[in-house]
């Protein structure tokens, strides 16, 4: 990156509080797009390997092109067992965010995992708060 974006402290600030709400180190990427990165405590294997690689384990949101009104895209993805697919689904539709992909990652992991992405136009905060309550079982 040849140069810093300049980026408001006010968009900092909602940033840190995304990240805050959602559990996750938070970092403002060049857009300025907020990016947050959790880990999970998925207990895998692949290949009959135990993992904990950040490709498996990882939650990601982020949330970018705030406009006037405080909404942006806000974007999620995390892994879940295959036996979670349908709750996780059901309780990000009912909080009116759409469930944008639904794929596997890897052959012969055991258990199942399956890999949940989801998009919504919102204020991040209330993206955050949603998006926490329909993952909050994942543990």
């Amino acid at each position: 990156m040849a140069g810093k974006v300049k980026v408001s402290p006010q968009f900092k600030r909602l940033c840190m509080q995304f990240g805050k709400i959602l559990g996750g180190e938070s970092e403002v990427e060049e857009g300025p797009v907020c990016f947050v990165m959790r880990m999970t405590n998925l207990r895998e294997t692949i290949l009959g390997r135990r993992t904990r690689s950040p490709l498996v384990q990882m939650q990601m949101f982020s949330f970018e092109s705030l406009d006037k009104s405080g909404r942006a895209l806000c974007l999620g993805e995390t892994a879940v067992h295959q036996n979670q697919v349908n709750r996780l689904m059901s309780n990000l539709r009912k909080r009116g965010i759409k469930v944008t992909a639904l794929h596997n990652h890897w052959l012969k992991e055991n258990p199942r995992l399956m890999y949940m992405h989801w998009e919504s136009i919102d204020n991040p905060v209330a993206f955050a708060r949603k998006t926490k309550e329909s993952i909050a079982f994942l543990g």
